[in-house]
């Protein structure tokens, strides 16, 4: 298996009796391990897709289709695509049996490697692949998994991570079941298929969720992304003019939206640049208002919730120059709407705040990180200050993550 297999996936199979090896960074490198070991150790090396005995074999999943659903109202079944052995044994059996079922592959953007051939008209090999469906990161789908699924595939799609996380949750919402990213591959393109194809209520569409090997730790990444997926949430980059009222300007045009992330950090003496997130109903409908009300008010906002390094790094840094007399604060508040605007009309008329970031996690307290700055002559003033604040807070301003990550400059 390769290094970066799921501990829950290969922690279970070692439990079961077998030797688990973790080589390379993908399942193309696993492979050639395992071609190397046959050699060397006269060991016999079962094709995880491309054979006909496991092609079949996975094809009795349609079978059970055929067994559960209404052929008369079934109109597609989605499966996940690897190495294509999956998809290939239910498109042969469905095909065969009801070939008005349309038969639909699922690929993420960055591996994609059966999209990709069917728009050669032959297998090519991907350079690089992306890991978060680890379970379905193959560089070169099989030779018998492509010519079956060229015969019997009616179409791919190609979903995105945030689709993914999205159908994560759908699941988990539904079931209270966990599927793995691969796992959910399925449903995520079903929902974008009906989202964009005339459908009524009669219409049966099933997605074979095909894995649950989720480590715990990821849940984290999925749902921080999951609400990006879904298009609830939108992700806002804002330059805003650097000075006293600005912030609250801002957070003031975006009600009644919720903020549920705020990250700012003091880099230039005439104008902030901010990231925001905010929670939307519909992200198409809804954020043209939002970054229409922005701009009208000396603004300049963009929507950024499709950049993935702004989704996966930039957001989270908040690096910039040392700012003078700069004091840093963590602070705690009961979360409920208009909670932040409050916090901000309280702190931001007496001092200037250096650097901002809140993210809501569905919690019932808010936390706050704050760089206030505060002249030495108004050290004991601001003491005070922060008593009749009314809010818990701590001051982090010698910590030495602050110091090494924050202040250099």
């Amino acid at each position: 298996m390769p290094m970066g297999t799921p501990a829950i996936k290969h922690i279970n199979v070692a439990r079961l009796g077998s030797k688990v090896v973790l080589h390379g960074m993908d399942f193309d490198a696993a492979k050639e391990e395992c071609k190397r070991l046959e050699l060397e150790q006269g060991l016999t090396n079962i094709s995880p897709f491309d054979d006909p005995y496991v092609i079949a074999g996975q094809g009795t999943i349609g079978m059970e289709l055929i067994r559960q659903c209404n052929l008369q109202e079934l109109k597609a079944v989605f499966c996940c695509i690897g190495g294509g052995g999956l998809i290939a044994g239910i498109a042969v059996y469905l095909k065969r049996i009801a070939p008005h079922v349309k038969v639909i592959g699922v690929e993420t953007y960055d591996a994609n490697a059966m999209y990709k051939s069917f728009e050669a008209g032959n297998r090519v090999t991907l350079k690089e692949v992306g890991l978060f469906a680890d379970g379905a990161a193959v560089k070169l789908v099989g030779e018998e998994t492509y010519r079956l699924c060229k015969e019997n595939v009616d179409e791919i799609l190609q979903v995105s991570t945030d689709e993914i996380c999205a159908a994560i949750k759908d699941v988990f919402e539904d079931t209270r079941a966990i599927v793995e990213p691969a796992g959910a591959l399925a449903l995520a393109g079903l929902k974008k298929y009906v989202e964009s194809h005339p459908i009524t209520e009669k219409d049966a569409y099933t997605a074979v969720l095909s894995g649950a090997n989720m480590n715990f730790d990821r849940l984290r990444f999925v749902a921080d992304r999951a609400q990006l997926g879904e298009r609830k949430e939108a992700l806002l980059s804002v330059i805003i003019p650097e000075r006293p009222g600005a912030f609250l300007t801002m957070i003031e045009v975006v009600l009644p939206y919720v903020v549920t992330e705020f990250t700012y950090r003091m880099n230039n003496p005439d104008r902030a640049h901010i990231f925001m997130a905010i929670q939307v109903k519909d992200r198409d409908e809804d954020l043209p208002h939002v970054l229409k009300g922005l701009n009208q008010n000396g603004m300049t906002a963009e929507d950024i919730s499709e950049n993935e390094f702004a989704k996966t790094h930039a957001r989270f840094l908040v690096s910039g120059r040392p700012v003078e007399n700069e004091r840093l604060f963590a602070f705690e508040f009961p979360e409920r709407p208009g909670a932040l605007a409050k916090f901000l009309r309280t702190v931001r008329p007496s001092y200037n705040i250096s650097m901002f970031h809140y993210r809501n996690y569905g919690s019932d307290v808010a936390h706050i990180l704050a760089g206030i700055q505060v002249p030495e002559e108004d050290a004991s003033t601001f003491s005070t200050f922060l008593k009749d604040l009314g809010y818990p807070f701590r001051e982090e301003t010698d910590n030495p993550v602050y110091k090494k990550f924050m202040m250099e400059g």
